[in-house]
């Protein structure tokens, strides 16, 4: 039987990462936890100085809607723009526990308030065509770099109009004026209006149905119907449904068996069934799957029981709060070793930013009601495996890569980076992480980032409590 072209590759790419697994391995002791530290200050310099000063090859992001060559994932067919490149590199500094300076950051707000369309909207730079990726780019950057300028900067009024202009009547969203619709528009649209402080029923209406009619026979979700699965539409989908309190809509256990068998051989994920293992999505089925991790309730009620097994939180944790029938073990158990079917358990109060008749909760306070709630899920993947190749074989000497073989951008080190943030803090109860959380040495630690929006935890507090005292 002749190997497919497919097959070929995936043996390729396997040699490639074993052949690094099998070198580490066989190094003495301390030459191997040299291997499993995060280059920090490399890459802080690497990407302070992308910031400053990129080379010419990245002209062509200054086009509305030309792609980088440079980069694999199939995801990242996004408008693109230096907002993005904003983006990826201040969030990335960011989750490391960085910053850039005074000087730098005001450069970075001035700039992206001349990317601000008067109408609403950011585009890709100055005078260009606003667009839902850029504007959840430069929302976002605006965000991280936090404080009143530049969260001022942005005209909440104008974003809403130019959000209801993008809507459509299927329920969805078009990517720009007479653009696409599809998966990445409902989300740009729902996360940034949600952070803002200014979703609303209209934003929201049918935008469920749109959604779930994108959820495909294998359980993820696709970028349209009637298209494949894809990790990166998975995350968009899942967590815009959260946003709007819609998520019950979803298949959750048939998401959660696609997601699980999305982690490879390699250790890393791969986007869709029979790809290729990418660095970027450590973050997009890693983010997916920290999201899940809080829909145990809804998980319980579809698959017909009021619990199944106990996350393994200590008896007295106040953070999974959990009824008589809920027994909790004493310790966490190993990463892994769970069934995601078999691993949840029932709260005794409403979670995860779910609402009922009785109860119903407030659009914009959905991010902050769900990052409050119980985790009571086992992790659904292993998160050490994971860390094993991000740490290994996405990491370069500055910066970090889709996979061996591959170069090094500043996109794959924004998602890897927000990644392996994800495995820190996955399934854990207690904060901060315990050593045996963390592969390598302890200081390898990130920030925490906000599973809904990819910001940081603290930035986006942050920019809660200020567009709250704005309204």
């Amino acid at each position: 039987m002749v190997a497919t072209k497919t097959q070929e590759e995936q043996w390729m790419v396997q040699d490639q990462v074993f052949r690094i697994y099998n070198l580490v391995c066989n190094l003495p002791p301390h030459a191997q936890s040299v291997n499993f530290e995060i280059r920090r200050d490399n890459h802080v310099e690497y990407l302070t100085k992308s910031l400053k000063q990129l080379g010419p090859s990245f002209a062509v992001l200054d086009a509305k809607y030309s792609l980088s060559s440079s980069h694999s994932s199939s995801f990242y067919v996004l408008a693109q723009g230096r907002p993005w490149l904003c983006y990826w590199i201040i969030h990335s500094i960011a989750v490391m526990g960085d910053c850039i300076d005074d000087k730098l950051e005001n450069d970075v707000v001035e700039f992206l308030n001349r990317c601000q369309d008067p109408n609403g909207g950011y585009g890709g730079g100055p005078g260009q065509m606003p667009h839902l990726a850029t504007t959840y780019a430069a929302v976002n950057t605006l965000i991280t770099v936090g404080g009143d300028i530049s969260l001022s900067s942005i005209n909440r009024k104008t974003m809403y109009e130019f959000f209801l202009r993008m809507k459509d009547r299927s329920g969805g969203f078009r990517m720009h004026d007479g653009g696409e619709i599809d998966v990445r528009a409902c989300y740009t649209a729902i996360s940034v209006a949600s952070v803002l402080n200014i979703l609303d029923h209209r934003l929201i209406e049918n935008v469920g149905d749109y959604i779930s009619s994108c959820q495909t026979y294998e359980g993820g979700i696709a970028g349209e119907p009637g298209s494949e699965a894809h990790g990166g539409y998975t995350f968009c989908g899942l967590a815009a449904m959260v946003l709007i309190n819609d998520v019950h809509r979803l298949d959750l256990p048939s998401l959660i068996n696609w997601l699980v068998f999305r982690q490879g051989v390699e250790c890393g994920f791969q986007g869709r069934t029979n790809k290729l293992v990418d660095g970027c999505y450590s973050f997009w089925q890693g983010g997916t799957a920290a999201i899940i991790q809080r829909l145990h309730m809804i998980v319980n009620e579809q698959l017909g029981v009021s619990y199944i097994l106990e996350h393994g939180s200590s008896a007295n944790s106040d953070n999974c709060s959990t009824d008589s029938d809920c027994p909790v073990g004493d310790q966490v158990s190993e990463v892994g070793t769970s069934s995601p079917v078999n691993d949840i358990c029932r709260p005794e109060q409403e979670g995860a930013g779910i609402s009922n008749a009785s109860h119903p909760i407030e659009l914009n306070n959905t991010g902050d009601n769900f990052i409050r709630g119980n985790v009571c899920m086992k992790p659904l993947f292993n998160s050490m495996a994971l860390q094993q190749y991000i740490l290994l074989c996405s990491q370069e000497e500055a910066g970090f890569r889709d996979k061996p073989g591959k170069h090094r951008d500043h996109y794959h080190t924004c998602y890897v980076l927000s990644g392996l943030s994800i495995c820190h803090y996955n399934g854990i109860l207690q904060t901060p992480p315990l050593p045996r959380d963390i592969l390598g040495p302890y200081s390898n630690l990130l920030e925490p980032v906000h599973p809904l929006f990819n910001i940081v935890l603290d930035k986006y507090h942050e920019a809660r409590e200020f567009f709250a005292r704005s309204q």
